[in-house]
């Protein structure tokens, strides 16, 4: 088996074994980065090559005197381009922010790099990362690692795509509505959105109220996933809403009864949420190998009406994206270099009162009281992870679904809010494909703070998915 074509914790084996070297690595990653990125650009600003092989061999040295920073050891990384990277441009896939270079790591990247990664650049990601569709006016489109005429997803799409196509062994990305769920179900891999507080984001310049968007991991196997959360999992004072139970996630995967699991499936609330053709019949299968592993499977209505949640989302939304974006229109002449869809947030936010957000936070606090009284009966709750299948890579968005016109840029990604809102953790896991080849995944929920126990489910749903899981990405290497 070649180098890309190990899992990571496989590869991080290797490493540490001596089987491979970290020099090796990085030459095997960057050929393939060389001869398949071109074509689906999901990694950006990548770092001068013989300079990624000198930090490889300082890898290797400190191996060869037996010593390891961690699980991520000589492990190339690109790092989603919405966190800061020191040395390393930090766009936010902005024009604004084209020549940022950031003096300091967030907490993530300062996290994995002392688990030993090598960070080789960034992945691509939409403007301010806002749409699920990842394209920008600094780099431009990511294309869909098995049709690259479509999108893919966002807006970890480029952490999703290098993933897919080998580029990276395993990726970080962040999700505010399914940024991490999308592009894994659009991708063939597997995304987790972690629990709130679960990884602590810094710098922010507010630790209190910005609670919808986390940072987390995504991977080709389940295992990938927990180590990665594994390392960027863990309190800081500097985020007091952060999580100090000091959990681990990756000692015990096996170890879980599937026929002791409740399953309930939302599918389209009850035929509220627009879905294209085909959606809910693949996350059937999906759920199928749930029940063949001896899961209790079975319909389950929200119960709570879904579109008192979607206005309440879109006052948190309207409330913290517009504070993202008004630093930028300070000056005036900056408005015609910023998206549209940004724009748009930052105007609807503009009559937007205290009493209004305080309002949409009371229904949320009654939307997480009526998740728990779900988890009464359930221990997880599943979802399809997207609306729509991939669409063309030169759409914006997708403005109607089966002739249901979609009142805004995001209104087709309804169905990831739930999570988010709740702040419960949730997965994307694949569940297959339809006739022209394009991926699909679908959400499994778990209870609040039920990371560990989401993933054992995830873990063992993947050993039964396996004809999902093994079909790759066709390469064609640009000529």
């Amino acid at each position: 088996m070649s180098i890309v074509e190990l899992s990571a914790h496989s590869l991080s084996r290797a490493l540490h074994a001596g089987q491979v070297s970290c020099r090796e690595v990085m030459q095997a990653y960057l050929s393939r980065i060389e001869e398949v990125n071109p074509r689906h650009l999901a990694i950006v600003s990548l770092q001068d090559g013989d300079l990624l092989l000198r930090q490889a061999d300082e890898r290797d040295a400190q191996l060869a005197r037996g010593e390891s920073m961690g699980w991520m050891h000589g492990m190339p990384q690109a790092i989603k381009d919405l966190c800061n990277t020191a040395g390393i441009p930090t766009t936010l896939g902005s024009p604004l922010m084209r020549n940022f270079v950031p003096q300091d790591d967030g907490l993530m990247v300062q996290r994995m790099k002392a688990a030993g990664c090598i960070v080789i650049g960034k992945t691509n990601t939409p403007e301010f990362g806002l749409g699920s569709h990842t394209f920008n006016e600094v780099f431009g489109i990511t294309r869909n690692a098995y049709d690259p005429s479509r999108s893919a997803g966002g807006s970890s799409g480029g952490a999703a795509v290098a993933l897919a196509l080998r580029l990276l062994p395993v990726a970080d990305g962040s999700d505010f509505m399914g940024s991490l769920r999308n592009p894994a179900g659009w991708n063939n891999v597997f995304g987790l959105r972690p629990s709130q507080g679960r990884v602590p984001m810094w710098p922010a310049p507010d630790a209190w109220v910005s609670q919808l968007g986390t940072e987390g991991p995504m991977g080709r196997s389940v295992r990938d996933v927990a180590n990665l959360l594994d390392v960027q999992a863990g309190f800081d004072p500097r985020a007091p809403l952060s999580i100090a139970d000091g959990a681990r996630f990756t000692g015990a995967l096996d170890e879980f009864d599937c026929k002791k699991v409740r399953v309930g499936w939302l599918g389209d609330l009850s035929g509220y949420l627009a879905m294209e053709p085909g959606i809910l019949d693949v996350c059937g299968h999906g759920l199928a190998r749930l029940a063949a592993l001896g899961c209790a499977v079975a319909p389950l209505a929200l119960g709570t009406p879904p579109e008192k949640i979607w206005q309440a989302w879109l006052i948190w939304r309207r409330a913290l994206v517009a504070a993202r974006i008004a630093p930028f229109l300070l000056s005036p002449k900056n408005r015609a270099l910023i998206k549209p869809e940004a724009l748009w947030e930052h105007e609807q936010a503009r009559t937007l009162t205290g009493h209004e957000f305080l309002s949409a936070s009371v229904q949320r606090t009654a939307f997480y009281q009526h998740m728990l009284s779900l988890f009464e009966t359930h221990d997880f709750l599943a979802l399809p992870v997207s609306q729509v299948w991939p669409f063309a890579a030169e759409q914006r968005w997708p403005s109607q679904i089966n002739g249901v016109a979609m009142d805004s840029y995001h209104r087709w990604m309804e169905v990831v809010i739930y999570a988010t809102f709740a702040g419960l953790p949730c997965i994307s896991v694949p569940v297959g494909f339809d006739a022209r080849g394009l991926p699909m995944g679908m959400q499994l929920i778990g209870r609040p703070h039920g990371d560990f126990e989401l993933l054992q489910l995830a873990h063992a749903y993947e050993k039964a998915a396996q004809e999902v899981l093994t079909r790759k990405p066709p390469v064609v290497p640009v000529l």
